[in-house]
């Protein structure tokens, strides 16, 4: 049986737009989404339990961890690693769902981050001053 990284280098000469660090950092996009969505307060059986994330609260937490992680240089930094768009980063889900690297629900479809949101706006905006988030309200 291939190694976990045999099967992330076999998944990026499949796909060669998206590299193992790409694929790295879907890993902590999820881990910090899982452990965002977790209740704090609930027993810690319910908080260690393997539990399902949409394709929304993933690209919620691709938003957040970016920024977090990245400030001003989020959307330079997804670009270089080859996510321009939320429907890139759906496909780097799915390549590892349809490698059996990460599973899914039967409700969940690729087409779900399609929906998601403009990256030069939402890792842009934020760090633009103030009178010129204002500004582009208006128009």
């Amino acid at each position: 049986m291939p190694t976990f990284d045999e099967q992330i280098r076999a998944l990026c000469e499949k796909d060669p737009r998206f590299s193992p660090d790409t694929y790295a950092f879907v890993y902590e996009v999820i881990d910090f989404t899982m452990k965002a969505s977790v209740n704090p307060d609930a027993p810690l059986s319910e908080r260690t339990a393997t539990h399902h994330v949409t394709a929304r609260q993933l690209l919620d937490g691709l938003h957040d961890y970016a920024l977090q992680e990245f400030g001003p240089m989020a959307r330079l930094t997804l670009k270089r690693l080859g996510l321009a768009s939320c429907s890139d980063f759906g496909d780097t889900v799915f390549n590892l769902v349809n490698s059996k690297l990460l599973i899914t629900q039967s409700r969940d479809k690729r087409e779900d981050f399609n929906t998601g949101y403009d990256f030069e706006t939402a890792f842009s905006k934020p760090f633009r001053p103030a009178s010129l988030r204002k500004q582009n309200k208006r128009n």
